[in-house]
């Protein structure tokens, strides 16, 4: 369809294939290393990706980050990115990494609902602040947790930070992808599902994009921080694939920002 290769990533990234396998094998020595640590596969709900993995820091915890996710609500699962947890385990913080129902078994209105639900389940495992953070699509469904009513104002108040990397802001556009034939969204949806439509939030926000990504990914990050009147960094020589190796580094912007 008519926007179908603007939303294209992985034919304008190098050895794209090759990510995935990287990020899983990556994911599996991260989790074997962390041991007990580990916590995984916690249900949040009835379906059999209701789940979430808890990775504890080895001190007393300062925090918990919660990484959503991304794949355009198509694809991939929890144990790609265990990795990612690097920054914030060496900062303290606990870390969960959530998966989710995917389209067409679920609308995206749905699948924010989901990640309504855990990010409450893991705000009552204890009194501590919450991050959030996600990729691409994930960056879309953490910043719909700040529109009101989404999250109870106990758990909102919370969050000390949100940071969506990369993220699909306004998702009117998609309607003119077939990936809607999985989507199933109609205009009422798109925009009652665009964050960059919401409410400006109280919440601190900031928003990452790679230099390198296609352009619409820049578009999407630049009206979002523009609506919302947040900053937004753009990453050097990073592209859709490779911005989110900054999560395993303690010292990056963003995991400063999200581990305050």
């Amino acid at each position: 369809m008519q926007l179908d290769d603007a939303y294209a990533n992985g034919k304008y990234i190098a050895d794209a294939d090759q990510y995935p396998a990287r990020w899983a094998a990556e994911a599996a020595v991260f989790c074997k290393n962390l041991g007990a640590r580990a916590s995984l596969g916690d249900s949040y709900g009835p379906s059999a990706r209701q789940v979430f993995d808890f990775f504890a820091s080895e001190a007393d915890a300062a925090g918990t980050m919660v990484f959503v996710h991304g794949g355009y609500w198509l694809k991939f699962d929890r144990t790609y990115w265990s990795a990612l947890a690097q920054g914030a385990l060496a900062r303290g913080w606990n870390v969960a990494m959530v998966e989710y129902d995917l389209c067409p078994a679920v609308r995206i209105d749905e699948i924010t609902d989901q990640i309504a639900r855990v990010v409450t389940q893991i705000a009552e495992r204890s009194d501590l602040p919450i991050s959030l953070s996600g990729h691409s699509a994930g960056g879309h469904l953490v910043a719909r947790m700040l529109a009101p009513g989404v999250l109870h104002p106990d758990v909102l108040k919370r969050v000390v930070g949100v940071a969506p990397i990369s993220p699909v802001a306004d998702l009117r556009p998609l309607l003119q992808t077939s990936m809607n034939d999985a989507f199933q969204m109609d205009m009422q949806m798109a925009i009652s599902e665009s964050p960059v439509l919401q409410p400006p939030p109280d919440t601190p926000v900031k928003i990452w994009v790679g230099a390198g990504e296609r352009p619409v990914f820049l578009e999407q990050a630049d009206s979002l921080a523009k609506a919302w009147d947040v900053a937004q960094i753009v990453v050097p020589e990073k592209h859709h694939f490779d911005i989110i190796d900054m999560m395993k580094e303690a010292e990056s912007d963003v995991i400063r920002f999200l581990t305050p």
